[in-house]
């Protein structure tokens, strides 16, 4: 099979073509014209759309912007050229915050977020569901992996003992081990199944007990807890990533009947963390 990939060097983009190695890729970049795309699909049979500016970072009105752009612009470039070729099947990336905040959700919940991440992700969408080939969007929840993402980040002070809840602690994460989100993947190449799918685990923790599962798997105290203020300190606005509470649930994705390896997170971070 013949993949073409925006966002190659990015944490998931990488991983995807370990997994997928015997495959042959395709690299699209951020600055392809439209012409030099659909040169790019030539052959290919299945495009993944991962192109999106890093989310975890202090936000200006100009990183906004990059946000915006490196995710919409790119995309809607992405589908003129894939409706101009021969590609079969197209796999576009979302995130869960399309969703509302302290609100549950699955997939046919109507009442999207009104906030800045929650308009990005409805106009990112937007422009992939313009694409004429079969399409299939996945809406991220946080990916685990100790070599990529959020945990890669949080790992060094939770090693130090220095780990702790935010705020209160009662926020959700709705969260997805990579394996199983490579494990969709290799589904969605299998089934060809198209809509829009909630890539999280069908068990999201809150902040508290994701913090004492984290620091009891690594056997390090959790005592330090990390204000919110702290956060808005340090990333403006963008510390709404890490505040914001979305409970969803993959309700599409089990009815399709794909199954998940690590569907709770003590599972998932016993593997992630023991694995070398």
């Amino acid at each position: 099979m013949k993949i073409a990939l925006t966002g190659a060097s990015g944490f998931v983009g990488s991983a995807i073509q370990k997994k997928f190695a015997s495959n042959e890729f395709i690299h699209i970049h951020r600055d392809d014209s439209v012409e030099r795309i659909v040169e790019k699909l030539e052959g290919v049979d299945v495009v993944i759309n991962l192109a999106g500016a890093p989310i975890i970072k202090r936000w200006d009105k100009r990183y906004k912007q990059i946000l915006r752009k490196s995710r919409i612009e790119t995309t809607k470039t992405l589908v003129n050229a894939i409706n101009q070729s021969d590609v079969k099947y197209f796999i576009s990336t979302s995130a869960v915050g399309i969703y509302p905040n302290g609100t549950p959700c699955d997939e046919s919940c109507q009442n999207l977020g009104k906030d800045f991440l929650g308009k990005m992700a409805a106009d990112w969408e937007a422009e992939a569901l313009n694409c004429n080939k079969p399409t299939t969007i996945l809406r991220f929840g946080v990916v685990l992996d100790k070599h990529g993402g959020a945990l890669k980040q949080m790992l060094p002070p939770f090693k130090l003992g220095l780990g702790g809840i935010i705020g209160d602690g009662k926020m959700i994460t709705s969260w997805i081990a990579l394996d199983d989100l490579l494990g969709i993947y290799e589904f969605l190449f299998e089934k060809r199944v198209e809509g829009i799918f909630n890539a999280s685990s069908p068990h999201p923790v809150t902040n508290y007990e994701f913090t004492k599962t984290l620091g009891g798997v690594l056997c390090r105290p959790t005592i330090f807890p990390l204000p919110v203020f702290a956060l808005k300190i340090l990333f403006g606005e963008g510390s709404s990533v890490l505040t914001d509470s979305k409970e969803v649930y993959p309700k599409a994705l089990l009815e399709a009947g794909f199954e998940f390896k690590y569907p709770d997170i003590k599972s998932a971070l016993n593997t992630i963390l023991k694995r070398r």
